[in-house]
């Protein structure tokens, strides 16, 4: 057996003693803060057992060390160490199957980035397992399983990705993306992805719908693993329910991965909480955009006291919606604003009311993409403008 001691006390001569006799009974010592009295190092240690990552400075900065710890544990997913079991499970199978160790190498990488993986993040063994036993017996080696994952990538800041959108950016095969992606969130996508831009934007698009649904299933079927990346949420104005439909339709795999929504995210880095006790107990989302090119929304609805309304994609209504509002009852002086490019480092933001937002925007020459927020909350920016607060300091 193998004796250690850790000496961390706050008297320097004592833990020097201790450090002496250590060294002449041949016993390591670790001196918490002294390197020099060191005769080994406890690096900071991410545990996915049987994987074990040390990270270490030497001593030198034992702070950093945690921090860096910290940021791995964000992003290796818990379950690679079932991966590893798996592939402990199958190695000697997959030796004899594939001798050649370039093959064999690039077969591991297959299973380590692609379907199987995944089944195994989301808890599916038996489902990975079946598939490894196909793959091995060669019943669809010629003919790889495809899968689209829809993903959403929120308002545009890239920080506000989840963990597994990146994970599944990362891997894919080909990144299906639209206008309102980020170019900071495309970037991050794996670099030899194949990326297909489909440029939806109001009135006219590089493919229409039908052709983007055709489009994610050609490329499942060819066996690609597929990023459906979207802006936002893909089930929130993001028509997601209707690509889906189609790959279920013809029994393409996929999943879903949520993203923050507009609404959410601009209001959140604008400083407008959409819902607030002394405010608005309700919050509602409508779009300005209409499928018949007419502006029709529910406004008695919409003017009911205590409650924000948000408006995707109103910009080029705007007149319309606001003097709507007005004309159901509406105050004029009911307080709104217009947030431009939410959550990026140009983001713009203007707070007028509902009878005078109209030529505030044309003034001062807001355009989409922006988000639409009505309702008393937006009295409470002067006290919540967090990010105006952290530009100031920076």
């Amino acid at each position: 057996s193998t004796s250690l001691v850790i000496a961390a006390t706050s008297d320097q001569a004592l833990n020097e003693r201790i450090a002496d006799d250590a060294r002449r009974r041949r016993i390591l010592i670790n001196v918490v803060d002294n390197p020099n009295l060191c005769s080994f190092i406890m690096p900071s240690v991410v545990d996915r057992s049987p994987v074990i990552i040390a990270v270490s400075t030497g001593g030198a900065a034992p702070v950093l060390a945690r921090l860096l710890r910290a940021r791995l544990e964000t992003m290796i997913p818990a379950a690679y160490g079932r991966l590893a079991e798996f592939m402990r499970e199958f190695r000697e199978h997959v030796r004899a199957k594939i001798p050649d160790g370039v093959a064999r190498r690039r077969f591991w990488e297959h299973a380590v980035m692609g379907s199987i993986a995944e089944r195994l993040f989301e808890g599916k063994h038996r489902s990975a397992l079946a598939e490894m036993e196909q793959i091995l017996a060669g019943t669809n080696a010629s003919t790889p399983s495809g899968e689209v994952y829809l993903v959403g990538g929120g308002p545009g800041d890239p920080d506000l990705l989840t963990f597994r959108a990146l994970r599944l950016m990362q891997q894919a095969d080909v990144v299906v993306y639209d206008r309102l992606v980020a170019p900071q969130i495309v970037a991050l996508c794996r670099k030899d992805a194949e990326r297909i831009f489909v440029g939806k934007k109001r009135n006219r698009q590089a493919l229409d719908q039908h052709e983007i649904n055709a489009l994610l299933v050609r490329l499942a079927r060819a066996g690609k693993r597929v990023v459906r990346l979207k802006g936002g949420d893909p089930f929130i104005f993001g028509r997601g329910g209707e690509e889906i439909d189609t790959l279920a339709a013809n029994g393409i795999a996929f999943q879903i991965v949520p993203g923050i929504t507009a609404a959410s995210g601009c209001a959140a880095y604008a400083g407008i909480p959409l819902t607030h006790r002394d405010y608005a107990q309700q919050c509602i989302f409508v779009t300005g955009h209409q499928t018949d090119g007419v502006c029709s929304l529910p406004w008695a609805a919409l003017v009911q006291p205590r409650q924000t309304v948000a408006i995707y994609m109103g910009m080029h209504e705007i007149d319309h919606i606001c003097a709507e509002l007005v004309a159901h009852g509406m105050s004029p002086e009911m307080p709104a604003a217009v947030i431009e490019r939410g959550t990026m480092a140009t983001q713009r933001v203007l707070v007028a009311t509902v009878a005078t937002l109209p030529a505030a925007v044309k003034a001062q020459d807001f355009a989409a993409p922006a988000i639409i927020i009505i309702g008393e909350v937006i009295r409470l920016r002067d006290k919540l403008a967090w990010q105006e607060n952290i530009a100031e300091r920076g």
